[in-house]
């Protein structure tokens, strides 16, 4: 019985010092793991509500869905192509399955994985067409905020 006490005893205060540990300190912002870096490029079918202006389906034209499945990146330059160079440019449409305001801005908050390179990039006319350039080549987690909403997508620039 006196075993039983102190087995109990002890998993009492491991438990309290595990979640003494798991509480302090700041939480860490989701960031994709070296295996799953990019996210998942289909050339599928598109949803029906990001088909306007394709012909079909939306098939073969390569696109990438955010975490949350709240907008899709139609890559029209496929792998998107890091570079500093303004004359480089990746033609990426923005398509929004939730309702966009009018002229609210599509802002992108990228940083390079494993690294603590960071870029704001800023499409005026929100959701839409665009042309995206990041710094460097590696993968890149993109925080979108548009019309009130947010999401994120993964992307490997080359």
């Amino acid at each position: 019985m006196a075993a039983i006490r102190r087995g109990v005893s002890a998993l009492g205060t491991l438990v309290m010092l595990t979640a003494g540990c798991s509480a302090s300190g700041p939480a860490q912002e989701a960031r994709p793991s070296s295996s799953a870096c990019a996210s998942t490029v289909t050339r599928d079918a598109m949803p029906t509500w990001a088909r306007t202006g394709f012909s079909g389906d939306g098939s073969g034209v390569p696109h990438v869905f955010s975490e949350h499945g709240d907008i899709i990146a139609v890559l029209f330059n496929y792998p998107p192509v890091a570079s500093s160079d303004p004359d480089v440019t990746n033609k990426i449409l923005w398509v929004s399955r939730l309702p966009q305001q009018p002229m609210r801005p599509l802002t992108i908050g990228a940083v390079l994985h494993g690294t603590t390179t960071s870029v704001v990039r800023e499409i005026a006319s929100g959701a839409g067409p665009s042309s995206v350039n990041l710094p460097k080549a590696g993968c890149w987690y993109l925080t979108l905020n548009w019309s009130g909403h947010s999401d994120a997508i993964t992307l490997r620039f080359i």
